[in-house]
């Protein structure tokens, strides 16, 4: 890969696919006892970021399929829109019995992402497409594995699991394109640049917006979360705020 794709990289790499990049006690805070279990920063945190990762990499994926030289572009495509219409169906379903507000546009830096892969095309968008996904999903599977073993909450740990599978899914599309040049990718995974929290954050929606949809397509493979029978054994009542502004 060329360096001028190595500079494209290092200038936007996100640390985390769903944006958890920052460590703090406050990830701990109770923000909330629900019926399903207690509800950390971090657990709402979290479902608000699997929300924002849909709503760049969906759109994303309609571009690849429309954009893509390749077939392995166009099978990563698909699963992208697949697998985040599923992942954003859950997160709608559960944000309401957690109280949580879910955004309806992407970060900052998610945006830039769609924004340089439209500006490009053939090879070019090929290889970035890839890259750039790899390196986000393959940032976020530590994060998802440590929401899922400390996470109290039943609902936030279905999610994980559905989170986890997708991203998984999603890495192995990415690596088959045979488009990925792990050294780079792997570099800017592990050392990504400093950036203001407003950069990584996904802005509230303003009040009385209509929620946005990610629908599925007509192939689907992929399903939402079935949440029958799930309990927590948390204490109920309680109120969760919408995501701060710190949040990512």
């Amino acid at each position: 890969m060329g360096g001028a794709m190595a500079l494209t990289l290092a200038a936007l790499a996100y640390p985390s696919m769903l944006g958890l990049d920052t460590v703090s006690s406050s990830q701990t805070r109770i923000v909330a006892n629900t019926q399903w279990g207690p509800l950390t920063e971090g657990d709402r945190d979290f479902v608000v970021k699997v929300r924002a990762a849909g709503l760049w990499e969906y759109p994303l994926g309609q571009i690849g399929l429309q954009k893509g030289s390749s077939k392995g572009v166009k099978t990563a495509s698909e699963h992208l829109v697949d697998g985040h219409a599923a992942l954003d169906a859950s997160c709608r379903k559960i944000a309401p019995m957690l109280n949580i507000t879910l955004p309806n546009v992407a970060s900052p830096q998610q945006e830039g992402f769609v924004n340089q892969l439209k500006g490009e095309s053939g090879k070019q968008f090929d290889t970035d497409f890839a890259n750039i996904l790899r390196m986000t999903h393959g940032s976020i599977f530590n994060t998802i594995a440590k929401i899922r073993s400390t996470t109290k909450n039943s609902l936030v740990r279905a999610l994980a699991d559905q989170a986890n599978d997708t991203v998984l899914d999603h890495i192995t599309v990415m690596e088959k394109t045979g488009l990925v040049d792990f050294d780079q990718t792997i570099f800017n995974q592990t050392t990504p640049p400093k950036l203001p929290s407003s950069d990584l954050t996904p802005p509230a929606p303003p009040a009385g917006q209509p929620e946005v949809v990610l629908t599925p397509p007509p192939t689907a493979t992929s399903t939402p979360l079935d949440l029958s029978g799930l309990s927590g054994g948390g204490t109920g009542g309680g109120t969760v705020p919408g995501p701060s502004p710190s949040a990512g």
